[in-house]
C-alpha cells in the first residue's frame, strides 16, 4: 500500500509542477483524479514494487545528492585545471570497478553517478563490474569508486554487505 500512496503523491506533485494550475479547482481535481487512476491501475496490474515506485524512500537520497554534487564539483575542478594547464597532459584509461550495489536500481544509480562525474563515463555494466573510461589518471581512484558504490547502496536501502 505504501508504494501506491507514494506513487500517487509523486505523480500528483509532478502534475502540479508541470501544469502550473494552482487556482482552478476543476483542473486540480482532474489532476488528482488522473494520479489516483494511474496508481490504481498500476496496483491492479500488480506492477508496483520497490524498484518501480521508490518514492517512499526519497529521504535516503537527501544525503546522497548533496554528496554527489560535491564530488561533481571536485571532479570539475580537477578536469578544468588539467585542461587549462599549459601542457594539457591527459592520461586516459579504462578501469574495471567492482560494484557493491546488488539491485538493478542501485547499480544503475551507481553507473549513472560515475557518468555524471566529469571526466568519467560508465562504458559497460556487468553483474558485479562496471567498465569506466576516465580522461585523467587521478579520477580512477579505487577508494573514490568504493565510497560512491557504498553510498549508492546505502541510498537505495541496501545493507553494508551489499544484500
Amino acid at each position: 500500500m505504501g508504494y501506491t500512496i507514494s506513487l500517487t503523491a509523486a505523480m500528483a506533485v509532478l502534475w502540479l509542477l508541470l501544469s502550473g494550475h494552482y487556482d482552478n479547482t476543476l483542473l486540480l481535481g482532474l489532476g488528482a483524479g488522473s494520479a489516483i487512476f494511474a496508481s490504481a491501475l498500476a496496483w491492479r496490474l500488480h506492477i508496483l514494487d520497490a524498484e518501480t515506485s521508490p518514492y517512499h524512500k526519497l529521504w535516503r537520497f537527501m544525503f546522497y545528492w548533496p554528496w554527489l554534487l560535491g564530488e561533481v564539483v571536485k571532479s570539475n575542478i580537477i578536469v578544468i585545471r588539467s585542461i587549462l594547464a599549459p601542457d594539457m597532459v591527459l592520461s586516459p584509461r579504462m578501469v574495471r570497478v567492482k560494484s557493491l550495489p546488488r539491485t538493478d536500481f542501485a547499480r544503475a544509480l551507481y553507473a549513472n553517478s560515475i557518468t555524471l562525474t566529469p571526466g568519467t563515463v560508465s562504458i559497460d555494466l556487468d553483474d558485479d563490474e562496471i567498465i569506466v573510461h576516465a580522461v585523467l589518471k587521478e579520477l580512477t581512484s579505487k577508494n573514490g569508486f568504493a565510497e560512491m558504490s557504498a553510498r549508492c547502496a546505502r541510498a537505495c536501502g541496501e545493507k553494508e554487505g551489499g544484500s
